[in-house]
């Protein structure tokens, strides 16, 4: 089969389109040709090797253990292991596998889930990392409620394009915090206020929120704690700009260590794969109150021009990789 393979850690170079076998699958895992692949900052870690945490914690330490790169997928179910149960043969899926950036890949029964039949393989192929993580912030770490006023920083990409549409789905007050060529991007996602990152300071004293995302990965505690209701809840998800060694995992650390000492909650999102959020975000999806943004679509052979948008910061929405 076609697929896009790394032999070592590095920048988009070390992408490369190449013939390989077809993966193998174990008893509970679905064999799916894939149709789209979506594209996550999650992929652009592995891809680099950084943080070096990430190599300690068990992907491979000189190279990743997965030679082919991608977690999110769609497309249509070619085999099935003997202990699968939920899936057969020609059913049109959706969810999280190993290695999607290619025309076959291995999924786990308990990470799939039946494409909702509103979406196109493409835009089914964005939703299970993004949303499910925004998902998670909002309802695991962060316990939204109807009526509370969220901020969500990062509003504009992968995780925050959801994460506003979610919030606004369970009722809530949303304020997006992005840049200036994006502040209509947000608008039109459903948040009821949008703040320019560089001229307007979400931290002035204005207003206090009782929810924070942080997905943008880069304001100091202090200033997050100022813009946070007394009895508010910070969510940190993932981090950027912290380093090479333990990226922003070192200031999602002191919040953790510093919470029992004030009346605020300050959390970290450890987030998880699994096939409840995608039949939970269906729901939503099928009744219109979510919906995929894809701002671009590059063929399997244009995976590193496609990281290279990514890179570059100017994506709306998701990127998906079409095969």
């Amino acid at each position: 089969m076609r697929a896009i393979v790394q032999d070592t850690y590095g920048p988009v170079e070390v992408l490369r389109l190449d013939r390989i076998d077809r993966q193998r699958i174990d008893d509970d895992e679905v064999l799916v040709q894939v149709r789209a692949a979506g594209l996550d900052r999650g992929t652009w870690h592995m891809m680099t090797g950084q943080p070096y945490l990430l190599r300690a914690l068990g992907f491979g330490f000189r190279a990743p253990k997965n030679r082919v790169p991608g977690l999110d997928v769609a497309g249509t179910v070619v085999g099935i292991g003997p202990a699968v149960t939920r899936f057969s043969v020609g059913d049109e899926v959706f969810g999280i596998s190993r290695g999607s950036f290619a025309e076959y890949a291995a999924v786990r029964e308990d990470k799939l889930s039946p494409k909702p039949p509103n979406l196109t393989f493409e835009q089914a192929a964005v939703v299970p990392i993004s949303a499910g993580t925004a998902l998670q912030a909002l309802t695991d770490a962060g316990n939204v409620q109807a009526g509370q006023r969220v901020l969500v920083i990062g509003a504009s990409g992968g995780v925050g394009s959801y994460a506003v549409q979610l919030a606004k789905a369970f009722g809530a007050e949303v304020t997006g915090v992005c840049g200036p060529a994006k502040l209509e991007f947000v608008t039109s996602l459903g948040a009821d206020h949008v703040l320019d990152h560089t001229s307007q300071d979400f931290a002035d004293g204005t207003h206090v929120y009782d929810l924070i995302l942080d997905i943008a990965g880069n304001a100091a505690l202090r200033r997050l704690r100022r813009a946070l209701a007394p009895s508010g809840t910070l969510v940190i998800v993932g981090g950027e700009d912290g380093g090479r060694w333990t990226g922003g995992f070192g200031r999602s650390l002191r919040a953790l260590l510093l919470s029992p000492f004030v009346g605020q909650r300050l959390t970290m999102l450890a987030s998880k794969e699994r096939a409840s959020d995608q039949k939970r975000l269906t729901i939503l999806i099928e009744a219109g109150r979510v919906a995929p943004r894809i701002d671009a679509s590059y063929p399997l052979g244009r995976v590193q021009e496609a990281m290279r948008y990514l890179e570059a910061g100017h994506v709306r929405g998701k990127v998906v990789i079409t095969i």
